[in-house]
């Protein structure tokens, strides 16, 4: 029913969440067993009862045992409320810390790991799994708990009533026990798929609203339409399998418990009629009874066994987050205070996405500390990537990036991302106000601070027009120079050394585009700045040009000397001023 691999990610969540609130659950373990022995009591009051009935006992003493009885359930009732509050609390603990563990492991990740996941994932497993995980924790075992606790203490007061027809009705378990370790194994698979289906369902809803523009515009609605029912009709019908195997333990529990209630009935009867097993009229009756309270317990058991196999995919997917290598890191040498205005040297730099197809062979470039360099070619010749390795969101697979002379490996990666501010193309808008979207570049900046920056990009009077209205999902209320100004208010908030413009305003008229590039001279003055962008016009003050073709420089200088080489770049700027005029 466990294989080693359930086994150690049981021990791996005890350890980490539950085994500091050990205290607890012993409470909660023995009001459960309370509970359980409030069963064995009331069928031994049952009994006296019976006797009470059948030998012609007091009135009085048949108003005492039905007081005792009333006060047992009481008690239990008042338990069957404390013990799920208490229980829900102690999971609901557990499960945030996990859940706020495996934010933090999230955020530690690197970028490569969200390029090459859905994001479909990443949302079932903080939010659909660890839901589960917390309502199986709270409800499922410490009802379970209870469960096994009664079999156990009605068990042991039925073998005291009397061992051999016990031995009689348990004769069928080895037959449950296998039943149930063969349909755990077919829900483990059906559950994993089920929850590869939810994965990729998630995933194709957000692909879907992320690009409903398009989906509008282009007219496929059907299309998108017919996508999503496939994926729901493929998560109905796992959901059915899983539903259909779940289903063979209660009517496999009603077949046992028929099968012994027979042998029990015929048995018992057999020896009350013979005599001589001390056991009576009023003691077959008791045992019965114990027998009903008895597979009660057990059909829910083997209906949390049937949940657990789930579960234990559940569990599985989540821990699997941390098995994840974090490959950008701090070495125990890494410092945190570097020259952050000195040039940036790219030295016979070899990096790949995919092993199989390089990016970069020997790139070797120098940005300038305090000057403008701009790096410009076609889409996929590896502009942003240069960015994207400066800044550590990915590592080199070999050769040295430096600046002023320290390789960026050595620099703590927090200090190194420190000395950037990035105006890029695709801009994160919060469904907030302008102030606190400026805010979001540095927290613990003052008003008057904001202010100076929205002022800088020229946004200022669009704070005040709009005030606290929120922007809507993803700044969906604002114009693309809007959303520039925005990201354009965060660089100046930041004030980093080092600047980074990626494609900063290619998605913008050039009307727009001029308006905003004063905002940018500002911003990019005393800094190093490195801009990459298609629009060839936009980077003619450049100090140094890079013109990269796969992943190559193939052509380097100022805009003029370039446009005097009659090379590439200038081919290139000639076509898009043909193209814009």
């Amino acid at each position: 029913m466990f294989s080693p691999q359930d086994r150690d990610n049981i021990k791996w969540f005890w350890r980490l969440y539950l085994k500091d609130k050990a205290p607890w659950l012993i409470v909660v373990l023995a009001m459960v067993s309370v509970q359980a022995f409030v069963y064995q009591q009331f069928l031994s009051l049952t009994n006296t009862g019976l006797r009470v009935i059948f030998d012609d006992g007091s009135f009085q003493q048949l108003v005492k045992i039905c007081a005792f009885v009333f006060l047992l359930f009481g008690t239990r009732a008042l338990l069957s409320y404390v013990v799920p509050r208490l229980s829900v609390w102690l999971a609901g603990n557990a499960v945030r810390s996990m859940r706020q563990d495996l934010i933090r492991q999230y955020l530690r990740l690197d970028l490569a790991y969200f390029d090459n996941t859905n994001s479909g994932d990443i949302i079932l497993r903080l939010v659909n799994q660890v839901d589960g995980l917390s309502t199986f924790v709270g409800q499922g075992t410490v009802g379970a708990a209870r469960d096994f606790v009664t079999i156990l203490v009605v068990s042991g007061y039925l073998i005291y009533k009397s061992p051999i027809l016990f031995a009689a009705a348990i004769i069928v378990i080895p037959a449950l026990i296998l039943l149930m370790s063969s349909v755990s194994t077919k829900i483990k698979i059906i559950q994993q798929s089920a929850e590869n289906a939810f994965g990729n369902y998630m995933s194709g809803i957000e692909e879907m609203a992320n690009g409903m523009r398009t989906v509008k515009i282009s007219g496929q609605e059907d299309r998108e339409r017919e996508r999503l029912f496939d994926a729901t009709d493929g998560i109905r019908n796992l959901t059915i399998r899983l539903n259909a195997v779940q289903a063979l333990f209660p009517p496999s529990i009603d077949l046992v418990s028929a099968f012994v209630y027979v042998l029990v009935i015929g048995g018992g009867g057999y020896m009350v009629v013979q005599g001589g097993y001390n056991i009576d009229a009023a003691g077959i009756i008791t045992f019965l009874l114990g027998l009903v309270i008895l597979f009660d317990p057990m059909r829910l058991l083997a209906g949390f066994f049937a949940q657990l196999q789930g579960s234990l995919i559940l569990l599985a997917s989540v821990r699997a987050i941390y098995s994840e290598k974090v490959k950008i890191t701090d070495h125990e040498n890494s410092v945190s205070e570097f020259n952050s205005k000195g040039d940036i040297l790219f030295s016979d730099v070899e990096f790949s996405y995919n092993p199989l197809h390089p990016l970069f062979e020997g790139l070797n470039l120098r940005i300038e500390g305090g000057k403008k360099t701009a790096i410009v070619g076609a889409t996929g010749s590896g502009k942003t990537s240069v960015l994207s390795l400066i800044s550590r969101l990915y590592d080199i697979d070999s050769g040295e990036i430096t600046i002023d002379g320290r390789d960026i490996r050595d620099i703590k990666v927090k200090s190194l991302r420190n000395a950037f501010s990035v105006v890029a193309q695709d801009i994160v808008i919060f469904n907030d106000t302008i102030w606190e979207n400026i805010r979001y570049a540095r927290p613990e900046a003052t008003d008057e601070q904001i202010w100076a920056a929205a002022e800088a990009a020229e946004i200022a009077d669009l704070i005040s027009a709009r005030g606290d209205a929120a922007l809507g999902p993803k700044g969906s209320q604002l114009s693309g120079g809007q959303k520039q100004r925005i990201a354009i208010a965060r660089a100046f908030l930041r004030s980093a050394p080092i600047l980074l413009l990626d494609e900063a305003t290619s998605a913008l008229d050039q009307k727009t585009e001029e308006r905003i590039q004063g905002a940018l001279e500002r911003l990019s003055k005393n800094k190093t700045t490195i801009i990459v962008a298609h629009r060839l016009s936009s980077v003619a003050a450049a100090d140094k040009i890079y013109l990269l073709d796969m992943g190559l420089v193939v052509e380097q200088g100022t805009h003029t000397e370039l446009m005097a080489e009659k090379g590439l770049y200038a081919a290139m700027y000639a076509a898009q001023k043909e193209g814009y005029s």
